[in-house]
């Protein structure tokens, strides 16, 4: 004898899954980073970027190159700023790893799990190792030149301005992954007073 829910309960059922699946699925499609924490991300990591640099191409830059000469000067800002731009960053990579986590369970949602479950400050030095070995991984000998002319050309500006202008150039380009929110104000980040 076969037993048969009756339609009135299944199809309420159905409806609140169905609602529930699409309400998840527009929300991972909306995440999104705020300009102004792409910008103190940016503020926050060049230090790190910077370091990843000097250990990946010590063997292929000049010794009277901008990096050299006037590499850690101008970085040195950017690391005094850090502490200021640490929260924006950090709500960068939660939104940046709950857009890669997708929902699909696996470690990038166990990550995002640990982001959420670990006090701010216990973190950094974690996300500091990981992103410096991310970029260093990254960085080939034959674009050692293009990072140093890259930041020589950034040095001139101050460096609010720096992270302000790559969250306006990402806003511009419609950066999809993860998508910048809104349109970028004309002072984000760690420029805003």
């Amino acid at each position: 004898m076969k037993h048969r829910l009756p339609t009135r309960l299944i199809a309420p059922a159905l409806a609140l899954t169905a609602l529930a699946t699409s309400q998840t699925a527009l929300a991972q499609q909306q995440a999104c980073v705020a300009p102004a924490d792409l910008s103190d991300a940016v503020v926050y990591v060049m230090p790190i970027a910077f370091d990843a640099a000097q250990s990946a191409c010590a063997n292929r830059l000049s010794r009277d190159g901008f990096m050299a000469t006037g590499g850690e000067t101008y970085i040195s800002q950017f690391r005094s700023g850090q502490d200021k731009a640490w929260p924006g960053a950090f709500r960068f990579l939660k939104t940046f790893m709950d857009k890669e986590g997708g929902g699909e369970g696996g470690s990038q949602d166990q990550m995002g799990a640990m982001l959420g479950s670990m006090p701010e400050e216990a973190l950094r030095p974690f996300v500091d190792a990981l992103v410096g070995q991310m970029i260093a991984a990254e960085i080939k000998g034959d674009t050692c030149g293009q990072i140093e002319r890259g930041l020589e050309l950034f040095s001139p500006m101050p460096v609010e301005n720096v992270g302000g202008i790559v969250a306006f150039i990402a806003d511009l380009t419609d950066l999809k992954n993860p998508p910048i929110c809104g349109a970028a104000s004309a002072t984000t980040g760690t420029a805003r007073k």
